[in-house]
């Protein structure tokens, strides 16, 4: 008879913790539901089938048009881009004195150079006669003509060899 007794009450504890988790359970999917319900219904809030499809063609619309202004955005950084590798990225300047009894540095060497260091080296040379002005072309950071000192410093200011205040 004492085994019974033990059996039954094991069984009323099992069940009694049973009901607990299921309890539990049953509380935790309940909240679960209220808060997917006040999100289906703040979604759903003011809308019918009908203007719910035309909210979501709208924006299907609004990506379209996104996507080709997108495409628009990206030839135009892709022209940018080309043009500034054209265009005259780097300099090199080199001020000096071309004849020792005229005071001040009046004539100049000027390097600019694009993205593949290829552009110009302008020598402007001031004497008291006049201003003369030399152009020699720069390819790939290299000349055919051989450059003079002042030339060469300024290229290699643009290209980067020297730093831009060193004389």
């Amino acid at each position: 008879m004492f085994d019974s007794e033990l059996i039954l009450l094991a069984m009323a504890a099992s069940g009694l913790i049973v009901g607990f988790i299921s309890l539990i359970i049953s509380v935790n999917a309940n909240a679960r539901y209220k808060k997917l319900y006040r999100q289906y219904d703040y979604f759903m809030r003011g809308r019918d089938a009908e203007t719910l499809e035309d909210y979501i063609v709208d924006i299907q619309e609004h990506v379209e048009a996104l996507e080709k202004e997108d495409v628009k955005n990206k030839e135009v950084m892709r022209i940018l881009n080309k043009n500034i590798r054209a265009s005259f990225q780097k300099f090199g300047l080199i001020k000096y004195n071309a004849f020792g009894g005229m005071g001040g540095n009046m004539s100049f060497a000027l390097a600019l150079l694009d993205y593949t260091n290829t552009g110009i080296v302008i020598n402007s040379v001031h004497s008291r006669e006049g201003c003369f002005l030399y152009i020699k072309d720069v390819d790939a950071g290299t000349t055919e003509v051989e450059l003079g000192s002042e030339e060469r410093l300024a290229l290699e200011q643009a290209l980067g060899y020297r730093e831009k205040d060193q004389k």
